[in-house]
């Protein structure tokens, strides 16, 4: 009985998160694609990631595209003097070699304006990277709950550099 209780629940979770898959384009790793969920009516949403650039050389993600919103777009937001602002990264994000970019809340985020539907915890985005180099990447987004702070509960997992491209 214990077995058949645990069994149903390590189902139910495997339903509920979707495991993130690590996607590679030549010599970029993008790891940890997630998105909150939004609620019915939702202007925007936010999707974030990891790209680590194990090459010798830089790319650039040039941009972004998915069909789930009417428009996408990597953007920037910062906060100076205690002023947050928020703008969109029209002429790419450079990957240093050797280094990971990271779009998360706060920092540079792929924004998508006006959502067809709400993002549903579970569920998945599809969302296209485009690089200079390494070209178009299609990733699946996971959907973690409205609010989170990341893909998983478990930030000890994560070997991540935070707040852009860094070596």
């Amino acid at each position: 009985m214990i077995k058949r209780i645990a069994l149903s629940l390590l189902f139910a979770a495997s339903l509920a998160a979707p495991a993130l898959a690590d996607v590679t384009a030549g010599p970029l790793v993008i790891s940890e694609a997630w998105a909150r969920a939004t609620p019915p009516g939702a202007r925007v949403g936010g999707g974030y990631l990891a790209v680590k650039n194990t090459g010798a050389e830089p790319d650039t993600l040039v941009s972004v595209a998915s069909p789930v919103s009417e428009k996408t777009e990597l953007h920037l937001m910062k906060t100076k003097d205690g002023v947050m602002t928020m703008r969109p990264a029209t002429d790419g994000v450079e990957i240093p070699a050797g280094a990971t970019l990271t779009l998360e809340p706060g920092g540079y985020h792929v924004m998508f304006i006006r959502p067809k539907a709400p993002f549903v915890q579970g569920e998945t985005v599809p969302l296209t990277l485009t690089f200079a180099k390494a070209g178009a990447v299609e990733v699946e987004l996971s959907i973690a709950p409205m609010g989170a702070p990341g893909p998983t509960a478990d930030h000890s997992k994560h070997n991540m550099n935070h707040g852009g491209a860094t070596q």
